[in-house]
């Protein structure tokens, strides 16, 4: 991870519910989180789908703007203040082209897809207790990081369904 962190030009702070990127705009950098807190949400019609947290040493980026390097559907806003390292792809594709580097990137990109998938599965097959263990058991730095609320919309439950489960 340092060999990444080593390509990061600059850092910028984000102030709370300030907006690192919005729908319809272009970004092909990747994010490395010195401190905060972000959500990456998109909007369906008009209530925010949460899809993903990052927090302290975490990698955020509009993933789907990043390769594409066409407009996302995504929204990456600060939840709390917010220090990250910026990474650009100019950088990163010349990251890869040592071959050490690719494996680290393709294991970086893998995890990502399979937790997405882990994700997608658990939404559609379980039930919200299931939910909120899986997120406890995997991420449980999640619940001193992140505001209830959000961590409710991205169990797709309500905050109360998820308080329910937090106190049984």
């Amino acid at each position: 991870m340092n060999e990444l962190l080593n390509l990061s030009e600059k850092s910028i702070v984000i102030e709370r519910n300030e907006f690192l990127k919005v729908k319809g705009s272009i970004d092909t950098n990747v994010y490395y989180v010195v401190s905060g807190s972000l959500r990456i949400y998109v909007l369906d019609d008009f209530d925010e789908q949460i899809i993903r947290f990052a927090y302290k040493d975490n990698i955020i980026a509009a993933l789907d703007s990043f390769i594409t390097g066409r407009p996302s559907e995504l929204y990456i806003q600060a939840i709390k203040k917010s220090v990250v390292k910026v990474i650009s792809k100019n950088k990163i594709d010349h990251f890869l082209e040592n071959e050490t580097n690719r494996l680290f990137w393709l294991k970086l990109l893998e995890d990502l897809i399979l937790q997405q998938l882990e994700r997608e599965i658990d939404i559609l097959t379980n039930s919200p207790k299931a939910r909120y263990l899986r997120v406890l058991k995997r991420s449980p730095q999640l619940f001193q990081e992140i505001p209830h609320k959000h961590i409710a919309n991205y169990l797709r439950m309500s905050a109360e369904t998820l308080s329910r489960l937090k106190k049984s």
